[in-house]
């Protein structure tokens, strides 16, 4: 798509701000059905950033209807466990997850980065070379009697352009230009006072070889979880972890910047006895070439995801705790639900309104459901029961009382495996 003397860009009907895990099936989506779009993404060089992330099996659903199947299982691997474990080591709850415990669709553990450079390749296959316009910033959009007008900055001339669509979807993060429009007066993420170290290196197996683990309690825990198949040559996985420590936020700021490389020394002393005959967290850290510092922050929910023909998606929508594994999940499920109502109304302002009261009200629930340690809050009615000490957990809390807990939990997130199974594709096979 050429750039015309104008310096106007040539209409294109959905634009999309933000070249993340959600603006890329986003673009995907709407090629699927028939909707041309273009993703306005700020870097200047897309890059495999990040670390491990869970797809909960309502996001692989729809990963495999954009026909990912192959790909998705190349770079992943299918979670089989998902266990919370006492500060003594013993388990708390275990579960299965995906296909073993009896959903249609499996979830996947994969690097964040490997799965956004998919997403890129395919919408870069299937949409063009200029459907991705890298090192182009939106800083902000203005509604129009035709649809949308997007300022664009772009970084590679310095200088401001302008996009036409008809609909602007805001898919930019954390720190969305698109939300901070619509809501100036909002100010910085909340940080609660925790705060995670992430990384990931090579390790032997841990339970079986796919589990998601966690291990601690509410102000203390460490989570790991593979992201590569074994080596059968080696014996060993690429073992995604996370420590969490928390602080008072009152005393101390911390950015929100998932890429902020920390020193492990700052955290590593108070895991420094935490070695069970199954995991040795100071060794698996020590092994780590590249930390990763993040405070665990949130927003309140919005009050409204669409102003006039711009919407929210994702992070910039929804951004929350990720102690339930949602936010890649959902980011991929809002764009299917908004190219859903694109078919059913047509590419416009009604298909937005339609999306926003089709999911608000129960994400706006889910972040703060998740800021109250979502799933992982059965911890605390231990710690509260026993003081994290026991020997048989069925002592202190009956396992139905868990299973009811964890029910809810799923359903609240989307995932609850009856009416998942049983739910109709979300996008159907007709063009917008």
């Amino acid at each position: 798509m050429p750039l015309p003397s104008a310096g106007r860009f040539l209409a294109m009907t959905v634009l999309i701000a933000g070249g993340g895990i959600g603006g890329m099936a986003l673009a995907l989506s709407c090629h699927q059905v028939g909707v041309p779009a273009v993703v306005l993404e700020s870097v200047r060089e897309i890059k495999p950033l990040g670390v491990g992330i869970n797809l909960q099996p309502n996001a692989v659903r729809e990963l495999y209807e954009l026909g990912l199947a192959d790909e998705l299982a190349a770079i992943g691997i299918e979670a089989e466990e998902w266990a919370l474990v006492g500060r003594n080591g013993r388990d708390v709850w275990s579960e299965p997850r995906g296909t073993g415990a009896g959903y249609r669709w499996p979830q996947f553990s994969v690097h964040r980065g490997e799965l956004q450079m998919l997403l890129y390749r395919t919408v870069l296959e299937r949409l063009g070379p200029d459907a991705v316009r890298t090192g182009h910033r939106v800083v902000s959009y203005e509604t129009t009697a035709d649809g949308v007008a997007a300022t664009v900055l772009d970084r590679s001339a310095d200088e401001m352009v302008v996009f036409d669509g008809d609909v602007l979807v805001g898919a930019d993060g954390l720190h969305s230009a698109v939300r901070a429009q619509m809501y100036p007066d909002e100010g910085a993420p909340i940080w609660g006072g925790a705060v995670l170290w992430r990384g990931s290196t090579l390790g032997p197996p841990i339970r079986t070889g796919a589990s998601f683990t966690l291990v601690g309690n509410l102000e203390q825990r460490f989570v790991t979880y593979p992201i590569s198949q074994l080596d059968p040559t080696t014996g060993m996985q690429l073992q995604n972890w996370i420590a969490e420590l928390t602080f008072d936020p009152s005393v101390e700021r911390r950015s929100s910047d998932w890429n902020t490389r920390a020193d492990e020394g700052e955290f590593l002393p108070a895991f420094e006895d935490w070695v069970f005959d199954w995991l040795d967290v100071p060794a698996l850290v020590a092994s780590t070439d590249e930390v990763f510092e993040y405070p665990m922050v949130d927003r309140d929910p919005a009050p409204a995801w669409v102003d006039g023909n711009v919407a929210l998606l994702g992070d910039a929508a929804h951004v929350m705790y990720p102690v339930g594994s949602n936010g890649a999940s959902q980011a991929i499920v809002d764009g299917r639900v908004l190219v859903a109502r694109f078919v059913e109304l047509g590419v416009g302002r009604a298909a937005l309104l339609a999306y926003e009261s089709e999911l608000i009200d129960d994400m706006s629930a889910l972040v703060l459901r998740n800021r109250a340690s979502g799933p992982v809050s059965i911890l605390g009615v231990v710690e509260e029961r026993c003081g994290g000490e026991f020997d048989d957990i069925n002592d202190v809390i009956p396992r139905d009382e868990i299973e009811s807990f964890m029910a809810k939990y799923k359903e609240a997130a989307g995932f609850a495996i009856d009416a998942l199974n049983a739910a109709p594709p979300i996008v159907s096979s007709a063009t917008a």
